[in-house]
């Protein structure tokens, strides 16, 4: 009996099996070449930045012909086949969806993911190179919750990334891809960094 778990052969699914269990599913799952890897839970802190973001990108975008999505909006990463969850996306002009569910976007404009100490190195690496194949994607930014630090990958015309870090909480962010100007300190806004670190 010992190792029988794992000799097991791994069950690989379809995308479309995927779809199937994750419309039902109560824990959020990213796919991949027929793997189906339960998502982590997040912080306070996690929770607070997205919202923090989200909400100060819906207001600005309001009467313009741009939409942003949180967390429950699952993106399909059409030309790797990767199916996630970034903690925001926005996109400009007509969204574009993979089925009549409307619940995979294919054209992000910007995506933000929010770190997190288990998938921190994901997000910057694999998740980032996946997120580099959609000609949609104009911005990537990396929003730390331990410290005040904003991280920003602007796609230039000649299809290389231009890297900026913003830690002063006083100062903002351009956000070129979709025309507005993101407030570090709302970013941060009810965040103690101090009572996080000492947990």
């Amino acid at each position: 009996m010992e190792n029988q778990v794992s000799s097991q052969p791994k069950i690989r699914v379809t995308a479309d099996d995927y779809l199937e269990l994750e419309r039902k599913a109560e824990v959020k799952s990213e796919y991949l070449n027929g793997e189906i890897v339960p998502m982590p839970g997040v912080t306070r802190e996690h929770n607070l930045i997205s919202l923090n973001i989200a909400t100060e990108l819906r207001v600005q975008l309001a009467d313009r012909p741009c939409e942003v999505y949180g967390i429950d909006m699952r993106v399909k990463v059409s030309p790797t086949g990767l199916y996630t969850y970034p903690d925001i996306v926005a996109v400009c002009g007509e969204p574009k969806f993979e089925q009549r569910n409307v619940d995979s976007l294919l054209n992000p404009y910007l995506i933000v993911e929010v770190l997190s100490d288990s998938t921190e190195s994901y997000d910057r690496g694999r998740k980032f190179a996946h997120y580099r194949t959609l000609d949609s994607l104009k911005e990537y930014l990396l929003v730390s919750q331990h410290e005040c630090r904003v991280e920003q990958y602007l796609r230039q015309p000649d299809g290389k990334w231009l890297y900026t870090e913003t830690t002063d909480p006083n100062s903002s962010l351009e956000l070129a891809s979709i025309a507005c100007r993101l407030s570090i300190s709302r970013v941060y806004h009810r965040i103690d960094f101090d009572r996080s670190a000492a947990r």
